[in-house]
């Protein structure tokens, strides 16, 4: 069956290809079944015989999708861009997003059925079995898309569907299996939020459902940089939870585990949505249970195969899905390196027999600790790709805090059905289980605040390093003599070499501008003689925004900064700064004199009517800030600092009236850097402006196809007839200078 792993192996390489390359499939396929031919030839080498299984799913990977776009995407492709009258049947609960309403539907389109995510406007929560009619634009989300492909497919979700002024909303008496579903999972929350506190419940919930929109930035962010992050997007360890708990009941009886397993497990895949890390383990634990009834013998790595493979012929693009990819990696770094690890650990930690404590003990210690690096070892790299960071103490909190977590799960499970019958009961294991949820966030708290808690990609030297590291676990696992000390030894140092020259980059120059690309918005870093200062926090996305910025500080060893500036308080400049200070302290803050409701704990608020400077050394940063009648963005305050190496001036989003203003109240000199007004608008940077600073360097903060047209052809071309250089967030991403 081993076959049927290479023929997996081949069939995912393709889809991955397919995708992200866009490459032919036809003569794809047939490079590849002319290799499987050549291969099959030397099937009596084992190598070969490989080859050949990997070419062959190749092949047929290729085919396959190709058949799966003309046959049924087809449709959906025809769509792309258009705007045109639709009817959806909404079939879950709808959810505020920061610019209206979002919900899942189901559209028919040439007799098929597609699912779909429906955008509109503000109102009151859509119900299941809604009929929304209407005008709506569409958006293709596959690669063949003409604004590129999104996470969506990853979901089975095909086109994103945006109304227009004309929708109108009907309640219907549709009573489809997913609406059935989705009143159900609702029937959970509502039960959850009745019993669980407050403080707990965007916890329990997320555990329970992977529903995680209620869960705070900072709990998301302890989560993540401690390394349990996976706790709450419910996967392979739920299920392995739930099977458990299954194997208990049945008292481990063949058949009864299997009439009883099987739709419980189609259940709880429907109540998580048919996430792809949970449509894998319950795939998986489907064919153990059929293999346990039919006396067969359970192969990992088979049934991984199988389950994979099944996925990608319901839906080639699941590929692409985060969650599948590192759902699919736990497990296979699980197979693969689990039992050598877990036996190093064992003949290093003497005698393991017996039924003492101490030898108990130290089984489960080594067991935990060879699941927990070995799925670590195939999920860096999807970490440090997807989301930038890799954790250095996800182990310790595993290991203190994953025992835990069966018994909320089992504790939630519990409370919900006893609240049926029994709701002083119910109240009673919510409440218990309420204490060991606070138990698992403290633990991710306190690990989270460790210095160098989690590596961020950020850093080149992070990256060298994390490639370092595989080479050099290569090296480690060919060599016939397995010197563990040598190898720890080598990753310590090496870890320590790169965090230093990271911390140590920007101090080595007088002074660094970095502009941070947070998309659709503003970040700038200031550095000069010890001093750290941003400007602005804002972006497509707050957390995002926070995320970019924390992450490229505290990957230099900035875990504080002198101030921060925010010019307006319009999102794109400023809604990413309260996420920020959970993760980044800061001594100042200065804001517009405007009113504001602002979370900054501890920071000192300095509200700038006029003109304030902060000097040190050979540096002086000025801040002018005015109090006149008009829009948030005409009265930016502006940043103009000045240092012995370099001048950099940033205007916000002043517009040509804004700026003639601060040239008539300021002695602006001319500058190295300027920092184009209002991400390159038409009506900002004016030829006033730029000939009064005469910049050598315009840096453009702008988010990729923004709805602005941004930056305006007009202003490009008033700065490139001044021969200055132009860097764009857009086009060259996060953009560094130093002097």
């Amino acid at each position: 069956m081993r076959k049927l792993l290479w023929f997996t192996v081949g069939f995912t390489g393709a889809c991955l290809i397919l995708i992200y390359c866009g490459c032919g499939t036809i003569p794809m396929a047939a490079a590849a079944f002319f290799s499987c031919f050549v291969c099959f030839w030397g099937r009596k080498n084992q190598i070969l015989r490989r080859a050949a299984a990997i070419a062959l799913g190749f092949g047929a990977a290729c085919l396959w999708y190709q058949i799966y776009s003309v046959n049924y995407l087809a449709p959906a492709y025809q769509l792309d861009g258009q705007t045109q009258e639709a009817q959806i049947v909404i079939t879950d609960y709808s959810y505020d997003t920061g610019y209206g309403r979002t919900a899942v539907g189901t559209i028919q389109l040439e007799g098929k059925t597609y699912r779909v995510k429906v955008y509109l406007e503000e109102g009151e929560t859509i119900l299941p079995g809604t009929r929304a009619a209407g005008s709506f634009r569409f958006r293709l989300t596959t690669p063949d898309s003409e604004e590129g492909i999104t996470a969506h497919s990853g979901k089975g979700l095909f086109l994103l569907l945006y109304g227009q002024e004309d929708v109108t909303l009907s309640q219907t008496q549709e009573d489809s299996a997913a609406i059935r579903v989705s009143r159900f999972r609702q029937k959970i929350r509502l039960a959850l939020e009745t019993l669980m506190p407050g403080d707990v419940y965007p916890f329990a919930k997320a555990l329970l459902l992977g529903d995680t929109r209620e869960l705070s930035y900072e709990v998301n962010t302890q989560l993540k940089v401690s390394g349990i992050r996976h706790v709450v997007a419910v996967s392979g360890l739920h299920i392995s939870i739930l099977f458990a708990l299954l194997r208990t009941v049945t008292l481990r009886n063949r058949f009864t585990m299997a009439v009883v397993g099987i739709p419980m497990l189609a259940l709880f895949a429907a109540i998580a949505e048919f996430t792809p890390s949970v449509s894998r383990a319950c795939l998986m634990s489907g064919l153990m249970l059929v293999g346990q009834l039919m006396d067969r013998e359970y192969d990992g790595m088979t049934s991984l195969s199988f389950a994979v493979l099944t996925m990608l012929l319901m839906n080639p693009l699941t590929v692409i899905s985060v969650s599948f990819q590192l759902s699919v990696a736990s497990v296979a770094g699980i197979f693969l390196f689990s039992e050598p690890i877990a036996q190093w650990m064992r003949n290093h930690m003497g005698s393991l027999k017996g039924k003492s404590i101490s030898a108990k003990a130290k089984r489960w210690l080594a067991t935990s600790v060879s699941i927990t690096l070995s799925a670590m070892v195939t999920t860096t790299p999807v970490c440090a790709w997807n989301f930038g960071n890799v954790s250095l103490v996800g182990v310790l909190t595993n290991l203190l805090t994953l025992w835990v977590i069966s018994f909320i799960f089992y504790g939630l499970l519990a409370a919900n059905v006893l609240l049926l019958f029994w709701q002083s009961g119910a109240a009673w294991v919510a409440r218990t289980s309420s204490w060991l949820i606070r138990y698992v966030l403290w633990i991710a708290g306190i690990l989270s605040k460790i210095p160098v808690a989690s590596l961020y990609t950020q850093s080149d030297y992070v990256v060298f390093w994390l490639v370092f590291v595989y080479l050099l676990m290569a090296v480690f696992a060919l060599g016939k003599q397995k010197r563990a000390r040598v190898f720890i030894c080598c990753l310590g140092l090496s870890l320590s070499a790169a965090l230093l020259l990271s911390f140590l980059e920007s101090r080595l120059y007088g002074t660094c501008i970095t502009v941070l690309d947070v998309g659709q918005g503003q970040c700038v870093l200031l550095q000069s003689e010890g001093k750290n200062y941003l400007v602005d926090c804002g972006g497509d996305d707050a957390g995002a925004a926070a995320d970019t910025a924390a992450e490229y500080l505290l990957s230099r060893g900035i875990s504080r900064l002198d101030g921060i500036v925010l010019t307006h308080m319009d999102k794109d400049h400023s809604a990413g700064v309260t996420n920020l200070l959970t993760r980044v302290d800061a001594d100042v803050l200065v804001v517009p004199p405007v009113p504001l409701e602002l979370d900054s704990g501890k920071t000192q608020i300095l509200a700038a009517d006029r003109e304030v400077a902060f000097r040190w050394g050979n540096c002086e940063l000025t801040v002018y800030g005015e109090r006149l009648p008009g829009s948030n963005a005409e009265n930016s305050i502006c940043v103009l600092f000045d240092t012995e190496k370099c001048d950099i001036l940033i205007t916000g989003d002043r517009n040509f009236q804004g700026e003639s203003r601060l040239m008539q109240k300021a002695q602006l000199p001319e500058v190295d850097v300027l920092i184009a007004g209002h991400h390159g608008s038409a009506y900002a940077t004016s030829e006033e402006l730029l000939d009064t600073v005469r910049p050598e360097i315009v840096c453009i903060s702008v988010g990729k196809d923004n709805f602005y047209g941004h930056p305006a052809p007009q202003t490009l071309q008033r700065i490139q007839s001044r021969d200055c250089k132009i860097f764009r967030t857009d086009l060259n991403g996060t953009i560094t200078i130093r002097r």
